[in-house]
C-alpha cells in the first residue's frame, strides 16, 4: 500500500497530531525523547501555534490531521549565501572547477552582465526556490566593489522589503580587505551598508597588511553600530592563519558586536596543536563559524588528474566542542564557486551530516539548519517551534533520521501561519533569456 502524505486541514484551528519534532527546535518540551526525537501534538489557532502537546493529549474539539509519526520541523534558517552570484552557470562557468577559475570567471560575469535588472531577476529566482523548500532567514554576501555595491545593495533593499513576508534577509558586504586602502570608497561602502541596515564583511588574507585591516574593520564596525560576517581561510593553505588573526583582533580592539566567520578550511589542514590554539582563541572571542560543506567539497584539494585527499571543511567538532556557536549553509547555487545546489537545507543538512559525520548520535544534529544559525544572526524568533510563534513549519512523511535522510524529502508540505504554500519550483527556462538556455 502506497502511503499518501496528507496535508492539513483548510481551517483556523487544526492539530497536527502525532509529529514527531527534532527536540532540539522545540521549546520547553517535556515528552520522552528518543535519538534527539519526540511526539506531540502541535495546536495551532489563527496562523499561531497556540500549544505543544504530549501526544493524544491536544483539544478534542479542533479539526486534525494525523501525521502517523511524520516529522515537522521549524522553517530553515541559511545563513551564508550569494543571491547575486546565484544561476550565472549557463552563461559563464567555471573552467575547471578550481577556485581561481570561479574568481575568474565571477569577475569577467560581473564586469559584463550585473545590471539592477539582472541582479534582481536571479536573486528572486533563487528567493522562489528557497521559500517552496520552507525557507524563512537569509542572509546573502553581496559582492561590493565599485560600482557594484551600489547596484546590489539598492536591488537587496527593494527584494528585502517585497519577500519580508515570506524570507526575512540581511546582507553582508563581500569585498577583499585590500580595498580599504581606498579611504573614499571605503566611506561610500560603510554609508550604503548603513543606508540598507546591512553588514560588514570582506576576504581576509595572509599578508603584512592583514593586521591594519583588520583593526580598521573592527574600529570602523564599532563606530557605525556594524556587525561583521567574513570569509576566511577557504583554501587547502597550511600557512594560512587568518582566523587566528581574526579573533586577535576582536580581543585586541575589545569588539562587541557580533562576528561570523565562514569557511575557515585551513585550520583542518594545520597541526593539532596550532589548530587548537586557533579554536580556543576563537571561542575566547566569541566567534561563530558557519562550514559550507557542499561548495568546500567541491572546489578544495581539486587538482587536474587527482583523486581530492580531504573534505574541504572545517574542524565542524572541535569548534562545538569548544563552546562556539557553529551552523551549515548552503553558500553558493548554480555559479562558478559551486555548478549545483538549489538553496534546499534539506539537501544541505543531509549532505553535512555526511561530510562532516554529525551522526551517531544524530540528537542535535537538526540545529545546524535551524535554531543555531538564527541565534548567530540575531534572530532567536527564527527556526524554532514555540507556542506563540507562527505556524512557519515543515512536514515530512519521513518518521526516523534513516528515512529522512536517505531520501530528498520532495514530497515535504511547508506552512506559512498555518497555510500550505505553493511549492512549485521555478522552471530554469525562465532564467533563459537572462543566463542562456
Amino acid at each position: 500500500m502506497t502511503y499518501s502524505f496528507i496535508s492539513p486541514p483548510n481551517a483556523a484551528r487544526f492539530v497536527l497530531s502525532n509529529a514527531t519534532v527534532p527536540a532540539v527546535t522545540v521549546e520547553h518540551i517535556d515528552v520522552p525523547v528518543t535519538e534527539g526525537l519526540a511526539t506531540v501534538d502541535i495546536v495551532i489557532s489563527d496562523g499561531m501555534i497556540a500549544a505543544i502537546r504530549p501526544a493524544g493529549a491536544a483539544p478534542a474539539d479542533y479539526a486534525r490531521t494525523d501525521l502517523r509519526d511524520g516529522m515537522v520541523w521549524p522553517c530553515f534558517a541559511d545563513i551564508h549565501t550569494h543571491l547575486d552570484k546565484g544561476h550565472i552557470w549557463p552563461r559563464q562557468a567555471n573552467p575547471d572547477g578550481s577556485f581561481m577559475g570561479a574568481l575568474d570567471a565571477v569577475r569577467a560575469d560581473r564586469e559584463a552582465n550585473w545590471s539592477a535588472a539582472d541582479v534582481k531577476r536571479r536573486m528572486e529566482f533563487s528567493l522562489r526556490s528557497a521559500h517552496a523548500h520552507g525557507t524563512s532567514l537569509i542572509r546573502t554576501h553581496l559582492d561590493s566593489l565599485a560600482p557594484q555595491h551600489r547596484i546590489s545593495f539598492e536591488v537587496f533593499a527593494e527584494i528585502r522589503d517585497a519577500w519580508k513576508d515570506r524570507i526575512a534577509l540581511q546582507a553582508v558586504a563581500l569585498f577583499p580587505l585590500d580595498a580599504m586602502a581606498d579611504s573614499a570608497f571605503f566611506a561610500d561602502l560603510v554609508t550604503t551598508i548603513r543606508q540598507t541596515g546591512g553588514l560588514l564583511g570582506g576576504v581576509t588574507r595572509m599578508g603584512p597588511e592583514l593586521v591594519w585591516q583588520l583593526d580598521m574593520l573592527f574600529r570602523t564596525a564599532a563606530e557605525h553600530g556594524l556587525d561583521i560576517d567574513l570569509h576566511v581561510d577557504e583554501t587547502d593553505d597550511r600557512g594560512a592563519e587568518t582566523l587566528k588573526a581574526i579573533a586577535e583582533a576582536v580581543l585586541r580592539n575589545g569588539f562587541e558586536g557580533k562576528v561570523t566567520a565562514g569557511h575557515c578550511c585551513s585550520l583542518a589542514r594545520q597541526d593539532e596543536d596550532t589548530a587548537a590554539r586557533t579554536v580556543e582563541l576563537v571561542a575566547k572571542a566569541g566567534i561563530a563559524v558557519i562550514a559550507l560543506p557542499m561548495c568546500n567539497m567541491y572546489l578544495q584539494d581539486r587538482y587536474p588528474g587527482r583523486t581530492p585527499r580531504w573534505r574541504g571543511v572545517t574542524l565542524f567538532k572541535e569548534l562545538v566542542a569548544a563552546g562556539v556557536a557553529t551552523a551549515v549553509a548552503s553558500d553558493n547555487t548554480r555559479d562558478p564557486f559551486y555548478a549545483y545546489g538549489d538553496l534546499d537545507p534539506v539537501e544541505v543538512f543531509r549532505e553535512a551530516v555526511r561530510i562532516l559525520h554529525l551522526d551517531h548520535p544524530l540528537d542535535t544534529a537538526a540545529r545546524v539548519v535551524t535554531t543555531s544559525p538564527a541565534a548567530i544572526v540575531g534572530r532567536p524568533d527564527k527556526g524554532r517551534i514555540a507556542a506563540g510563534d507562527p505556524a512557519d513549519l515543515v512536514l515530512f512523511s519521513a518518521r526516523r533520521w534513516s528515512e529522512f535522510l536517505s531520501r530528498p524529502q520532495s514530497d515535504r508540505v511547508v506552512l506559512r501561519r498555518g497555510k500550505v504554500i505553493d511549492r512549485s519550483l521555478p522552471d530554469y527556462r525562465e532564467l533563459d533569456s537572462v543566463v542562456g538556455a
